[in-house]
């Protein structure tokens, strides 16, 4: 009986050592008393509501992804030109030239594919596609892909490498396209979201979401730069790409990249493209009207030499013989503030209006000078790249000038310009002061003049040599400010400096 007492108190140790034991490795595991793995972390609840509720983005991308397109295309290109990719940035040849020229001279004829890749979006459902124009430019074949997969070959319908916008085309059949939505840029704000939807690196159909940065920035990309800047990330191939704002409609072409930036892009806004659509559908180009005039912005310096209580308007600091402005009047220093009674706020608010005027159309052009508003009248004639480019005519030689250095008060080192100078800086005569030293201490050094520079005029008077230069300063006295037109690498330019 002991025996069997003592076999049965054995089995029940066993048995309640089991359970211990089987609680300790089910508490190691995890395991639920039924035997499910139970996580040894906090799990949340997936029927639990948003504490924050934040937009999804979904919808948009969903609506405007059909509409975007990947773009590949295809260049041919012979082999010999590649000689070209070994030229110097001042356009000649480097020194190894006559190497280079035997050893692309002795190649076979022979060609190569060069291939790229952008993007575009379809804006009407008969197969028109807005890009950019570099994405298409010298392409020989243009495919075209669909979210869905589908395929086309486009080809181009107008192209403006001024503002690098292009317009191509696919055919569907007749069936039609889902097609973006043109809004209005307008109305756009630094710190407004946008989604820009492209193809970087390859990558079709990439959605990425930032704000607008800042707006109207000149990026030297052309004459009418005013692109939208982004932190959307923009790579490259979303080149042609949309930029959309929260309406779902598209604001601005992606465009541009810095390249050793981070969430900073440039988008062209969608109102540019719209002022040009019609007519490159049309007539596959853009005519422009052309003023004639060299132009820069008005500084606080400048508005206070000229008497002008605001800054604004664009300055003039070169007319063309013969063209609108000079047969208007316009002289060089005025500073044009209005065109048909539009304010112009500064000199990009010129260039973009005077591109809209067709040629031939008549325009009434408010100046300042000699401290008061004048009304000129002229015709605008059609701005051609042949003409912009022949611009400047033929380098007339001065006769003899001394070459004696002199100072000035504002802490400059001048002298006369002679025949070898002016053909060196290829000026046009002989007149002006070439400025040889800045004083560092001098009041010219505030108002940025540089050695090298070249001295034509002061407070709108025409200097012919230092003893006239010396002459139109003598007049000027403490707490004036100087007005000097200057020319520098070419480009003439208005600078005006405080005397303390």
């Amino acid at each position: 009986m002991k025996r069997k007492v003592l076999s049965f108190g054995i089995i029940a140790l066993v048995a309640v050592c089991s359970v211990v034991v089987g609680m300790i490795i089910a508490t190691s595991l995890h395991l639920t008393p039924d035997g499910k793995a139970d996580p040894f972390w906090v799990e949340g609840d997936p029927g639990a509501a948003p504490k924050v509720v934040m937009p999804s983005l979904r919808s948009l991308a969903q609506e405007l992804s059909p509409a975007v397109v990947n773009i590949r295309t295809t260049k041919v290109v012979n082999q010999k030109d590649l000689y070209k990719r070994f030229r110097s940035p001042d356009g000649g040849l480097d020194p190894f030239e006559e190497f280079f020229n035997k050893f692309f001279e002795s190649m076979p004829e022979k060609e190569t594919e060069q291939k790229s890749l952008g993007s575009g979006f379809i804006i009407s459902p008969d197969g028109y596609i807005l890009t950019n124009e570099h994405v298409v430019a010298g392409a020989e074949k243009i495919l075209v892909s669909l979210s869905d997969k589908r395929e086309y070959e486009a080809k181009v319908i107008g192209r403006d490498d001024k503002t690098d916008i292009a317009l191509i085309k696919i055919e569907n059949g007749g069936k039609p396209l889902p097609a973006a939505k043109l809004g209005n840029s307008d109305p756009l704000e630094i710190g407004d979201w946008v989604m820009a939807i492209g193809n970087p690196f390859g990558l079709g159909h990439t959605v990425t979401v930032g704000i607008v940065s800042a707006k109207a920035r000149i990026i030297g990309a052309g004459p009418y730069d005013n692109f939208i800047q982004t932190d959307a990330a923009i790579n490259p191939g979303n080149s042609g790409g949309p930029l959309i704002d929260m309406k779902g409609q598209v604001i601005g072409i992606n465009t541009a990249i810095v390249a050793a930036g981070q969430g900073i892009g440039f988008a062209i806004p969608i109102n540019m493209a719209k002022e040009i659509l019609l007519e490159l559908k049309s007539t596959g180009q853009v005519t422009r009207g052309w003023l004639g005039v060299g132009i820069q912005e008005v500084s606080p310096e400048i508005a206070r030499a000229v008497g002008l209580k605001e800054v604004k308007g664009a300055m003039v600091n070169m007319v063309y013989p013969g063209d609108p402005a000079d047969k208007a009047g316009v002289k060089k220093g005025d500073i044009i503030l209005a065109v048909n009674g539009q304010a112009i706020k500064n000199a990009f608010d010129l260039t973009h209006l005077i591109a809209t005027l067709k040629p031939g159309s008549k325009i009434a052009i408010t100046v300042w000078r000699d401290k008061r508003e004048l009304k000129l009248t002229t015709k605008i004639e059609k701005r051609s790249d042949e003409h912009v480019a022949s611009l400047g005519g033929d380098q007339e030689e001065g006769g003899p000038k001394e070459t004696r250095e002199s100072k000035d008060s504002l802490g400059l080192t001048l002298k006369d310009i002679t025949p070898e100078v002016a053909r060196r800086l290829k000026l046009e005569d002989t007149k002006g002061v070439l400025v040889t030293d800045v004083d560092p201490k001098g009041p010219a050094a505030d108002g940025d003049i540089k050695k090298g520079d070249v001295i034509r005029e002061i407070n709108r008077r025409e200097v012919d040599g230092t003893s006239d230069y010396l002459a139109a300063l003598k007049g000027l006295k403490k707490g004036d400010t100087v007005l000097l037109r200057v020319i520098r690498d070419g480009r003439p330019f208005y600078m005006a400096i405080d005397i303390p």
